[in-house]
């Protein structure tokens, strides 16, 4: 997992130029936007960690500190952490909003990001 700034974002994800969501990935992407202080951050982080693992190849996972990320973390209108993007290919991304579950998060990435890859 990489941590992103927004530079890194611009390159590897969206350039943020207009508001035409264009992905700069290759692969389906997750952003977990999180804060070091935050109890429910620190139990999705793991999970990710596993996924990240599991899924090694088929898909990008990053994460974003809401902290020192503040352009990243407004873009998004994040208002509450952790909180999830899942990007796909084509299409708009998707967020889901708090300390979700592994079977949810793989829910997520099968039926909205892998779905789509191999189809």
């Amino acid at each position: 997992m990489e941590k992103l700034t927004l530079e890194t974002f611009k390159e590897k994800v969206f350039k943020m130029d207009n508001n035409d969501w264009k992905f700069e990935g290759t692969k389906p992407a997750i952003i977990d936007f999180y804060a070091d202080w935050c109890g429910p951050c620190k139990m999705v982080a793991p999970i990710l960690e596993k996924i990240s693992e599991e899924y090694n190849g088929k898909l990008d996972i990053y994460k974003v500190d809401v902290d020192t990320q503040y352009e990243l973390s407004a873009f998004f209108g994040i208002r509450s952490i952790p909180t999830i993007l899942f990007i796909p290919i084509e299409g708009k991304p998707e967020m889901m909003v708090g300390s979700l579950p592994k079977h949810k998060i793989e829910d997520a990435i099968q039926n909205k990001l892998l779905k789509q890859a191999v189809a």
